[in-house]
């Protein structure tokens, strides 16, 4: 019981961490990302801090993992939402 409850620990790992790279890609690729909310973006990553060091606390590895990776990518999302806002503002 204890292995299928590991398997669905990692699987929620795998696919909540990989929904984040189509959007760090694309938002790399375009530059743009007057779609992308700074204040939603903002707690998302600090909630993902919080749950990381979470994970650290109890030693949960999916935990950690996943959120690790997660927070590496949100915060690239969230950097470049700074950087290219002046950008976006300009264009307009």
């Amino acid at each position: 019981m204890e292995d299928i409850v590991s398997i669905f620990g990692y699987l929620a790992a795998i696919l909540t961490t990989l929904s984040f790279l189509p959007q760090a890609i694309k938002t790399i690729r375009e530059k743009n990302t007057e779609g992308i909310s700074f204040i939603m973006y903002g707690m998302f990553t600090a909630g993902v801090l919080l749950w990381l060091i979470y994970g650290l606390f109890i030693k949960d590895i999916p935990i950690i993992v996943a959120n690790f990776i997660t927070l590496i990518l949100a915060l690239t999302i969230l950097v470049l939402k700074v950087k290219y806002s002046s950008t976006e503002t300009k264009i307009k």
